[in-house]
């Protein structure tokens, strides 16, 4: 039953992200010209909502679902970690023309050729996983 409430949840996202031009590839290269303000109106409306969420998150207490207890526990502050990663996800979302939400949108769309780019990501994922205890964290 959960996972039915969970790919209902997907499902839902992915229709909204296909309707709102955010898995666009013109849209997306149109947000790196700084030629329109449609990508960055979604991604901000976006970090409104989750600031909020967390906000009521912390101050109601709320539980997930099966009654677990969350746990918002604050990352270590380091420039050097969101300069170097944000970079990385910029180059890899500017090459691809998609981040990894849309990437699944895509396939759904039945754009089959980003399943080069979701295998490119999910090997740089496992690769991550293998080097992390190296890198600057």
């Amino acid at each position: 039953m959960k996972q039915l409430v969970y790919l209902s949840i997907g499902i839902f996202f992915g229709i909204i992200m296909y309707k709102s031009e955010a898995a666009s590839w013109f849209r997306i290269y149109e947000m790196f010209q700084f030629g329109s303000f449609h990508m960055y109106g979604i991604i901000g409306s976006a970090l409104v909502l989750g600031v909020i969420g967390i906000q009521v998150i912390k101050k109601k207490n709320l539980k997930a679902i099966g009654n677990q207890e969350m746990k918002l526990t604050p990352k270590n502050k380091s420039f050097a970690r969101y300069a170097i990663g944000g970079i990385i996800f910029g180059l890899g979302w500017a090459l691809a023309g998609a981040c990894p939400g849309p990437m699944y949108v895509l396939v759904g769309s039945g754009y089959i050729s980003i399943l080069v780019v979701i295998v490119g990501a999910l090997l740089g994922t496992f690769l991550y996983g293998i080097l992390k205890n190296k890198l600057p964290h």
